[in-house]
C-alpha cells in the first residue's frame, strides 16, 4: 500500500494533446534553454493554451510561476482524494503532513506570480519561491521518517522542478545593503519595537494555568485570537508556568510573551520514534507571518533514544525570537523555512539540533551541546542552489551543558554535517570552545555534497576555533575577507533593516 500511494503523489501529469496552441517552439526552446529543467518547462509551455510571444524576463517568470502554481493545485487536488486510502496511522500522518505542505506551497506560489504588484521585491519573491521548494521536501521527508521511502519507485516530481526553473529565472545578484549599527532589523515594525523594549508591554489577552488569566491553556488563548478583528499585532501573555500542550500557530502577527527563560514552559514530548514524523513533532510548530516570541521556553522532552523531536519549528516568516530557550535532544530547533531571526537565546541539543531550510540569523546567544556519542550542530537544508537559504550564526558561544562537559574530551561534537546538497552554513565572530572536533565538520555520507555545500568559518575565537586542521572539502571556506562574511550578517542575509526595528528587538546589522 504504501508504493502504490507514494507513486501516485509523484506522478508526471501529462497534458492532452488536442490542445494545439501555444507559444511558439522558437520561444519555448529559446526560454526553457535557459532554466535548470529545460524538459518540464518546455512539455507544460509548449501546450499551455496561448500563443503570445513571450516578451522578455519578468513575463518569463510569471508565466513559469504560474504554471507551477498549476501543477501543485492539481498535485494537491490528487493528493487529497487518496485520503481513504492510507490504511495505518503512519501512512495517514505523512498523507496528511503532504497535504498541508501543499497547501503552503500553493500560497507562496500565489504570492511570487507578480511580487511588485503585491508591494513586494524580487528578494521577497525568493524568499517565497525557496519556501515552496522546501515544503515538498518536507512532504517527502515525512516518508522518510516512517520508513514509507522507495527511491526506485518515485518519479520525478514536476512540481518540485518546476519552482526551481522559477528560483532560477528570478534570482538576485548580490547586493550589499545599508549597515545599521545596534538596534532590531528594519522589517521589524516601530509598534513591535516598543512591544520588545517595554518592561511591561500590553497584552490582549493572558494565559495563566492558576485561572488568574483569560485562558488556562495557549491552545485557547490561540482560538480566541483567531476571533480578533484586523490583523495587527496581539500580543499573548503566557505567565510562569509549564504548560503540556501541542500549540500550532497559522495566524499573522501573533506574539507570545513569556515571563522568561525556565519560568514560562512550553513543552511536548512527540517524537519520530513515538510515532510522528519531524515536522509533525514539534511542541510549537508556527508558520503565521511575523511571529514574535519572548521569554519563553519551548522544551520536547522526548529522550535522546526517541530520535528526531522538534521543540520548536519556524516556518513564519519575518520571525523573531527574543530571550527564548529551545531544549531537547536531536533536531531541538527546526528552522523550516523563511527569514527568521534569534536574539540572546539558549539552544541544546546533540544531533543536527539546529537544522531546517530558512534564512537564519542567530545572534548573541547560547548554543549548548548535551552529552550523546556524536554530536553535530547544525544540519542545513538548501536543496537547490538558488535558494537563498542558510544558517548564520553571529557572535555566540558554542559550549558543553553540563552532563557533557566532564565527558567531552571522549565525545566528537562537530559545527555540522550536510543535509541537503546545497547545505549552506557560516560561524562568525563566535567563540567555540574545546568540545569542537579539530575537523570542523563531519561528513553526512560518503563524499555527499562535500563540492556543493557552502561552509564557512570568520574570526572565530577559542580553543575549538583553530582552523589548522579543518576539512579541505571543495565547499568549506576560511573567511578572511570583511565583505564576503557580510553576505551572511543580519543587513545582508535577510535584509534585517528592513523588517527587524520594527520588532524592538535589538540586533547587529553587520559584522
Amino acid at each position: 500500500m504504501a508504493i502504490r500511494f507514494y507513486s501516485t503523489l509523484y506522478l508526471v501529469i501529462c497534458l492532452s494533446p488536442l490542445i494545439i496552441f501555444g507559444y511558439s517552439p522558437n520561444d519555448v526552446k529559446t526560454w526553457c534553454s535557459q532554466t535548470p529543467h529545460p524538459q518540464p518547462c518546455e512539455s507544460f509551455l509548449s501546450h499551455n493554451p496561448n500563443n503570445i510571444p513571450i516578451k522578455g524576463k519578468s513575463q518569463f517568470f510569471k508565466i513559469s510561476t504560474q504554471l507551477a502554481l498549476d501543477r501543485a493545485i492539481l498535485a494537491h487536488t490528487n493528493l487529497y482524494s487518496l485520503g481513504s486510502k492510507c490504511q495505518n496511522a503512519h501512512e495517514k500522518a505523512a498523507w496528511a503532513d503532504c497535504l498541508e505542505l501543499y497547501d503552503y506551497t500553493i500560497q507562496k506560489l500565489n504570492k511570487s506570480i507578480d511580487p511588485v504588484t503585491n508591494g513586494a521585491t524580487q528578494n521577497d519573491a525568493q524568499s517565497w519561491l525557496s519556501t515552496a521548494l522546501t515544503n515538498l521536501e518536507t512532504c517527502l521527508a515525512g516518508f522518510v521518517d516512517l520508513a514509507f521511502s522507495n527511491n526506485q519507485l518515485m518519479p520525478s516530481n514536476n512540481v518540485s522542478n518546476l519552482i526551481s526553473n522559477t528560483l532560477s529565472i528570478n534570482k538576485v545578484p548580490y547586493t550589499s545593503q545599508p549597515e545599521y549599527k545596534q538596534g532590531f532589523p528594519t522589517w521589524v515594525k516601530p509598534g513591535d519595537r516598543k512591544l520588545l523594549q517595554s518592561s511591561s508591554p500590553k497584552a490582549d489577552i493572558v494565559v495563566a494555568k492558576d485561572g488568574s488569566g483569560n485562558y488556562k491553556t495557549i491552545n485557547e488563548a490561540i482560538s480566541a485570537a483567531s476571533k480578533r478583528k484586523g490583523s495587527g499585532r496581539y500580543v499573548i501573555y503566557v505567565k510562569a508556568g509549564s504548560y503540556k500542550e501541542n500549540v500550532q500557530i497559522k495566524l499573522n502577527n501573533i506574539m507570545l510573551l513569556g515571563d522568561g527563560i525556565g519560568k514560562t514552559i512550553i513543552t511536548g514530548s512527540k517524537s519520530v520514534g513515538g510515532g510522528t514524523t519531524t515536522f509533525n513533532s514539534a511542541t510549537v510548530a508556527v508558520v503565521g507571518d511575523g511571529f514574535i516570541a519572548q521569554g519563553i521556553t519551548f522544551e520536547n522532552t522526548a529522550g535522546p533514544t526517541s530520535g528526531q523531536a522538534v521543540a520548536l519549528r519556524s516556518g513564519s516568516d519575518l520571525s523573531v525570537f527574543y530571550k527564548c530557550s529551545f531544549e531537547g535532544n536531536q533536531d531541538t530547533l527546526y528552522v523550516h523555512s523563511e527569514r527568521q531571526f534569534y536574539r540572546e537565546c539558549d539552544i541544546y541539543g546533540t544531533v543536527d539540533f539546529i537544522f531546517g531550510n530558512a534564512a537564519v540569523v542567530i545572534q548573541n546567544s547560547n548554543i549548548y551541546v548535551h552529552n550523546h556519542k556524536t554530536n553535530t550542530v547544525t544540519a542545513q537544508g538548501r536543496t537547490d542552489p538558488n535558494q537563498n537559504t542558510g544558517i548564520s550564526i553571529h557572535n555566540c558561544k558554542v559550549t558543553a551543558a553540563s552532563d557533557l562537559k566532564p565527558v567531552q574530551s571522549s565525545v566528537k561534537t562537530y559545527l555540522g554535517r550536510p543535509w541537503k546538497q546545497y547545505s549552506r552554513t557560516v560561524f562568525m565572530k563566535t567563540y567555540l570552545d574545546s568540545l569542537i572536533n579539530p575537523a570542523g565538520w563531519m561528513e553526512w555520507s560518503g563524499d555527499f555534497a562535500l563540492k556543493t555545500l557552502y561552509y564557512g568559518e570568520y574570526m572565530n575565537t577559542g580553543p575549538g576555533a583553530s582552523t589548522k586542521n579543518r576539512v579541505s572539502w571543495a565547499g568549506y571556506h576560511v573567511i578572511t575577507s570583511a565583505s564576503e562574511a557580510s553576505k551572511f550578517s543580519v543587513g545582508n542575509f535577510i535584509a534585517g533593516g528592513s523588517w527587524l526595528p520594527a520588532t524592538n528587538v535589538p540586533f547587529t546589522s553587520g559584522l
